[in-house]
């Protein structure tokens, strides 16, 4: 019964009982923790909103909810690519199912116990921070098992930076903007801080809390509703190749016309700039392959599909090698055309049916909606000794929303609850100073941002090896 219903989005499933016993179970636990995670991160966007009186928490929750849906359905997956990228998927795919079952369940639950626990308490805590510690933790379990490099090092660092400064910016900006107010506005009702049931904002200054509490709810979607696209795809891929390995929705004959254009600027390139004349002809007999590799492959042939995608991943690597080195001079045109051809190609191994981007925003719309208020009442009144006025909400989400959409912009992973976090704090202290912060929060709060990487890694470690030993 189960497995009439999927049919008709995944595709025909050639699995043992087992083995869809426990896709079904990945699955489930994808949707799983983004649910999670929209409850999670929900104060991220509601509590400045509700914290003013800007909106009252019926309405807010389910706006928020909205605007996260929305923001998982249009922005795009170059994130879930990069979260894709962290794990060794040219080694899993050599391997069967099951092991990627192991990755993805461990790393799965591990963020979920975490967030749970975090939440439970009331102390924002980082989905992202917790979902990459877990994949470290899952792929050095997956190391020591089968050897090689579980962790692709360098995309790990790359998001690490990411995830390190971004709640640095946070806090410097918000301060900095929040000091330009109060020495430029110093009698402003921006600075007011409400009591009582009715004392509501301004329209002029309600709208502005209201757009701001929509950006960040949107920019949330885009970037960590995207994670979990990743995580969906890694599924897939691990359990059904053939099908979601590349991206058969491009026609072959679209290929083969990209692939021989790309070809000929390439010929025409290696007459141009002789100097790096090997160096083109190298990536034209990788073109010549992938040629090859498109003429063989099967639909129903898992390893055929994985060898062309591995083929089409060098042929994007070395494109984008072409236009980033300087050393490279094939003419400003076929700079310009290789550019395009590296990104029309990357389509066929970057991708996520349409089918998953919804089911990954209507889990992260629907979280939204639930469990949102413990988290919301410590951002709203525990990070400062004193109620949010309007200026300090507006500012730490105007920072927020800036911060994660450039972030979504460059394909970067990035903590919504500590970016928001650090800058309500930037903002209170360039209210009133340090002694404006509550220090026990805040310590809560950096306990937590401590521990988190540690804790995943550890938890995702072990749950590898269980379940490696059980299933």
């Amino acid at each position: 019964m189960l497995m009439n219903i999927v049919v008709p989005f995944i595709g025909n499933l050639e699995l043992s009982g087992l083995l869809f016993f426990i896709f079904i179970l990945c699955l489930l636990a994808v949707v799983g923790f983004e649910f999670v995670n929209g409850f999670h991160d929900t104060a991220n966007a509601v509590a400045t909103v509700i914290y003013t009186k800007a909106l009252k928490p019926v309405i807010a929750i389910p706006w928020s909810g909205l605007w996260n849906f929305l923001g998982v359905f249009t922005g795009g997956i170059a994130v879930a690519m990069g979260i894709l990228k962290l794990v060794p998927l040219d080694k899993l795919m050599s391997l069967p199912a099951e092991v990627g079952a192991y990755m993805v369940l461990s790393v799965l639950l591990a963020s979920i116990a975490w967030n749970l626990g975090t939440w439970y308490i009331g102390i924002p805590c980082s989905s992202s921070h917790t979902m990459i510690g877990a994949m470290i933790g899952a792929g050095l379990a997956f190391t020591w098992y089968y050897g090689g490099s579980g962790v692709n090092w360098g995309k790990a660092e790359e998001i690490g930076i990411s995830l390190v400064i971004s709640p640095v910016i946070g806090f410097a900006l918000a301060a900095g903007i929040m000091y330009l107010l109060r020495r430029l506005l110093s009698r402003s009702t921006l600075f007011h801080i409400p009591s009582g049931e009715h004392d509501r904002p301004p329209v002029l200054i309600r709208g502005m809390l209201i757009v701001t509490c929509t950006l960040v709810s949107f920019f949330h979607g885009s970037n960590d509703g995207q994670k979990g696209v990743g995580l969906f795809m890694l599924i897939l891929i691990a359990f059904l190749p053939a099908r979601y390995a590349v991206n058969l929705d491009i026609p072959d004959a679209t290929i083969l016309r990209e692939l021989n254009r790309t070809e000929h600027v390439l010929y025409r390139a290696s007459i141009t700039d002789k100097d790096n004349g090997p160096a083109y002809q190298k990536l034209i007999s990788e073109i010549e392959a992938g040629k090859s590799g498109l003429a063989k492959k099967n639909p129903s042939e898992k390893n055929q599909a994985y060898a062309f995608r591995r083929t089409i991943e060098e042929i994007v690597s070395s494109l984008k090698q072409i236009h980033k080195d300087p050393k490279y001079h094939p003419g400003h045109g076929a700079l310009r055309l290789l550019d395009i051809s590296s990104k029309n190609l990357l389509k066929i191994t970057d991708f996520a049916p349409l089918w998953v981007i919804m089911v990954i925003s209507l889990s992260l719309g629907l979280g939204t909606m639930i469990g949102w208020k413990r988290i919301v009442v410590t951002i709203g009144e525990k990070i400062g000794n004193e109620h949010l006025n309007y200026a300090q909400g507006a500012t730490s989400e105007v920072v927020a929303a800036s911060t994660i959409g450039l972030s979504t912009a460059f394909g970067l992973p990035v903590s919504t609850t500590h970016v928001l976090s650090s800058g309500i704090a930037g903002a209170m202290i360039a209210s009133g100073g340090k002694g404006n912060l509550n220090n026990t929060t805040l310590k809560n709060i950096g306990i937590a941002w401590v521990l988190t990487l540690p804790v995943s890694i550890a938890l995702a470690f072990g749950l590898f090896m269980l379940l490696h030993l059980l299933i």
